[in-house]
């Protein structure tokens, strides 16, 4: 009979958890919270929010991104006080929170679906953002010059990058990956809205919804509160970040993980509100879905814009994935049984690198998948089931302050779960009526 640690695993058990990605290195500093939460929240969808105040209008749009940013700060808080809120244990990952708090099979189901559709999601969007991206570099710096080339190529080049990264072990191994990625989403936002800035606000320019007809600015409204809902999406990795932090009685892992949250969070609004409000003053009704597309000059800026936009999304890519790993890796050794190996985890990851490459060729909907997968999959896990959770295990007074502010976002994330894959599906559906594969 095998001894057995201070948590109950035998050290079988102890070495398969210490081969995870999750769990294998508790070294980070507080520094390394800032910059990873900055590379999970600032990702494609800053670049989309011009578009969406399109479709939501000055009042609306100012007032959705602003009670967003101070919602998901909110619930970002109570998941870094929940990690250790049991004296000598750690929630290491998101559905071990859910799984304490609603029960061993009940938290499992209703955490890892959402996890997983948010960052496999995200993952393909990468995919198709990144190979977007290398186009728009490429086609600005040969202009018209060179041959044409298919966004599908472009996407293979952005994931070929992928199959080597992804065998980087842990969070830690990918936290240079993540600094430089970090910088990037400062850059671009800068350029973004500098240059529209610069070149201000032309004289055709008007603020109205830019759908015509009643149910396309309803839907265009819909979709663009889908929008700002995936542009808020960091929490699905919080808890995995701070699995990373060491933590004593003395010094406990919060303390250093909300240091840097508050700081990635300041870095968030740097980059979002300029971005949006800005970008929208400058083009109104009639900006891209993503706001460098419509940006064609300087052209060495653009350029360079959108290299810094591939670098942030090779970032990106990697911190939403290593999650996914973890429970890829999960299975197989604790379920499946198979041996922990570099062998298994070079083709588990490859495959899935494979699969999100191949899904972004095949549904390169940018706009549309954005606000869908905002609203379907981003709203639950960063908007209310951190408040539901606080609820549940720390009973505040009924209608007390605590009790009506979480309700309140629960409220509010209940309505954008419901309404923004609405207006997404049809961005979808329209997009798929004109759309070939594979082109």
């Amino acid at each position: 009979m095998q001894e057995k640690d201070d948590g109950g695993r035998t050290q079988q058990e102890k070495l398969i958890d210490e081969w995870l990605p999750i769990n294998s290195s508790r070294k980070a500093k507080w520094w390394y919270s800032a910059f990873h939460n900055v590379t999970a929240m600032v990702g494609a969808g800053v670049l989309g929010l011009p578009y969406a105040m399109s479709e939501l209008g000055w009042g609306p749009g100012i007032a959705v991104m602003i009670l967003s940013w101070i919602i998901t700060l909110y619930t970002l808080w109570q998941m870094v006080e929940m990690h250790e809120m049991v004296p000598g244990k750690r929630f290491d990952r998101y559905h071990e929170l859910g799984q304490h708090v609603f029960g061993e099979r009940l938290g499992l189901w209703i955490v890892v679906p959402q996890q997983l559709a948010v960052e496999v999601s995200l993952n393909i969007i990468y995919m198709v953002t990144g190979g977007q991206s290398l186009k728009k570099f490429h086609d600005v710096i040969c202009d018209g010059n060179c041959k044409d080339f298919k966004l599908s190529y472009f996407i293979m080049i952005f994931a070929s990058v992928h199959f080597v990264l992804s065998q980087l072990p842990n969070f830690n191994s990918i936290s240079a990956v993540s600094l430089a990625a970090a910088i990037m989403s400062l850059s671009y936002s800068t350029i973004a809205w500098g240059a529209s800035l610069d070149k201000g606000k032309g004289a055709d320019v008007d603020y109205h919804l830019r759908a015509t007809t009643t149910p396309g600015k309803v839907f265009g409204f819909l979709g663009g509160l889908g929008d700002v809902a995936f542009a808020y999406s960091g929490h699905n990795v919080v808890l995995e970040i701070q699995a990373t932090i060491p933590s004593t009685p003395e010094k406990p892992s919060k303390k250093a993980m909300w240091k840097g949250a508050l700081v990635a969070y300041i870095i968030v609004a740097i980059c979002y509100f300029p971005v949006t409000f800005v970008g929208y003053w400058a083009f109104g009704s009639g900006v891209d879905e993503n706001i460098l597309i419509t940006l064609s000059k300087p052209k060495w800026l653009i350029a360079l814009a959108n290299m810094f936009v591939v670098i942030h999304v090779i970032g990106s890519y990697q911190v939403y994935a290593m999650p996914v790993f973890d429970m890829i890796e999960t299975v197989l050794v604790k379920k499946l049984r198979f041996a922990p190996s570099l062998t298994l985890r070079l083709i588990a990851r490859s495959v899935y690198v494979a699969f999100t490459m191949f899904v972004g060729i095949t549904f390169p909907f940018f706009g549309g998948l954005l606000s869908f997968f905002g609203g379907l999959a981003f709203a639950p896990t960063t908007y209310f089931l951190p408040c539901i959770m606080w609820l549940k295990v720390y009973k505040p007074k009924r209608f007390g302050l605590s009790w009506f502010i979480n309700w309140i976002c629960i409220v509010i994330g209940v309505l954008l779960l419901i309404l923004g894959p609405i207006g997404g599906l049809r961005q979808i559906i329209l997009s798929a009526s004109t759309y070939k594969f594979y082109q």
